[in-house]
């Protein structure tokens, strides 16, 4: 008896569910449930959304967080695994979601590990792709990536080198500077300098793991001089905050 038929007979009354009585393996499914997915009056308010709510896991993001809340311009100094980058971007897709900015601008330096960006097969941006790649994973964790490649190809998000930034004048966006421990002090001066009005910029980074040579790297030097300016928040987060596996901050105490 194929199901159609069976639901029929049920429908009409002339199926017994009486003769399944005492059948372990056969139960009927309640009619009336304690929820269902489609909301109801009198029902309670349920969160249906989909986007993560991030909170902060240590001291440090809280600080973190709250300064990004407070200041236009916000410095995050820390290890690997402290989630500079996560927070920031989750920040600036929370202030384009709440209307506050009007676009997202990532910008990381491409400098190579010891590889050279010249033997990558493709043109300028499939070169560029691998460096800008972590910049893209955080942004797909916060939306999904048809709504990233939407975006991107209407211009409310940016992803672009440090190079290709020079000139420029970022009015009513959300400025993220990932890896800028890897930016010389010059960098880093046109890089602050982009910000314009209606803007927030975080720049993130590690000073301890640069790719750069220690005295080329800027980052260290400016967030001490940019540390005496009120208007500036830098945020120096710690071993302590390292969200990643606890080896992490292990292998980072001794190395």
């Amino acid at each position: 008896m194929t199901k159609r038929v069976l639901k029929r007979q049920l429908r009409e009354g002339a199926l017994d569910l009486s003769e399944f009585d005492g059948n372990p393996r056969i139960r009927r499914l309640p009619v009336e449930r304690s929820w269902s997915p489609v909301a109801r009056q009198g029902d309670e308010e349920r969160d249906q959304s989909f986007v993560k709510t991030v909170r902060p896991l240590s001291e440090g993001q809280r600080a973190m967080m709250e300064a990004i809340d407070a200041y236009n311009l916000v410095l995050a100094l820390g290890p690997a695994g402290t989630g500079k980058t996560y927070l920031a971007i989750s920040k600036a897709v929370e202030a384009l979601e709440a209307g506050k900015v009007g676009r997202i601008v990532l910008s990381r330096p491409a400098v190579d590990a010891g590889e050279s960006i010249g033997f990558l097969p493709g043109d300028m941006e499939d070169k560029l792709a691998p460096y800008l790649r972590p910049l893209y994973d955080a942004l797909s964790d916060r939306l999904t990536m048809k709504r990233v490649r939407a975006m991107m190809a209407e211009g409310v998000i940016e992803i672009a080198p440090v190079g290709f930034m020079r000139g420029r004048t970022l009015n009513n966006a959300f400025v993220v500077i990932d890896e800028a421990q890897n930016c010389t002090y010059v960098q880093l001066k046109m890089l602050l300098t982009r910000l314009g009005w209606h803007s927030t910029m975080v720049v993130t980074g590690d000073p301890a793991q640069s790719d750069l040579l220690p005295e080329l790297s800027g980052l260290a030097p400016v967030a001490e001089r940019l540390q005496a300016v009120g208007n500036i928040s830098v945020v120096r987060l710690a071993d302590r905050d390292i969200v990643r596996h606890p080896l992490v901050a292990e292998m980072l105490g001794v190395l």
